[in-house]
C-alpha cells in the first residue's frame, strides 16, 4: 500500500490567525504543500470551530484515499481546537506545547492532527513543534497500535 504525497490542512480563528501566517510561510519555504481553510482574513468575530471542523473532515477524506495528510489548527488556547476536530471520528488531534511533547504523541498516539495554543507559545517554538509533528512517524509498536484500537 503506497501513500501519496503529503497535504498539510491549516485552520485558525482570529486569535491563531498571525500565527498561521507564519507557519503558512514556513511551510512554502520547506517545499511542503498546504491548503489554507480559513479564516482568510482577521476577524476578530469569527469562531474556532468552523475551520477546525473542516480541517479534521479535510484530514479524514484524505486518509480514506490512503494519503497520509496532516491538519494544523490554532486557536488562542489551542483546546477548542483540538476539541472540535476530535470530534470527527477517525482524527486524533493533539495539543502540542513543546517539541519532545509532540514527538512522543507522534511516535506513540500517531496524532494525525496538531493544536496549537497561540497565545502560549513563541513563533519559533511553534515552527519548531510544526516540524517535530511533520517529520516524526509513528513507531508502529503493538502496544501503541493496542491502545489507538481501543481509542477507536
Amino acid at each position: 500500500m503506497t501513500t501519496k504525497t503529503n497535504m498539510i490542512y491549516l485552520g485558525a480563528d482570529h486569535r491563531g490567525f498571525q500565527l498561521k501566517g507564519k507557519i503558512k510561510a514556513y511551510l512554502g519555504e520547506q517545499g511542503l504543500e498546504y491548503q489554507d481553510f480559513g479564516n482568510d482574513h482577521l476577524d476578530e468575530e469569527d469562531d474556532y470551530p468552523d475551520f477546525a471542523k473542516e480541517v479534521a473532515m479535510r484530514v479524514m477524506g484524505e486518509i480514506r484515499e490512503m494519503r497520509e495528510n496532516r491538519g494544523i489548527v490554532i486557536c488562542g488556547s489551542g483546546v477548542g481546537v483540538s476539541i472540535t476536530a476530535n470530534k470527527v471520528p477517525g482524527i486524533r488531534c493533539g495539543l502540542g506545547f513543546n517539541m519532545d511533547q509532540v514527538k512522543q504523541a507522534r511516535e506513540h498516539d500517531d496524532i494525525n492532527c496538531l493544536a496549537l495554543p497561540a497565545d502560549f507559545i513563541g513563533e519559533e517554538e511553534a515552527l519548531d513543534i510544526v516540524d517535530v509533528f511533520l517529520k516524526t512517524p509513528f513507531d508502529n509498536q503493538e502496544k501503541h497500535r493496542r491502545r489507538i484500537e481501543k481509542i477507536e
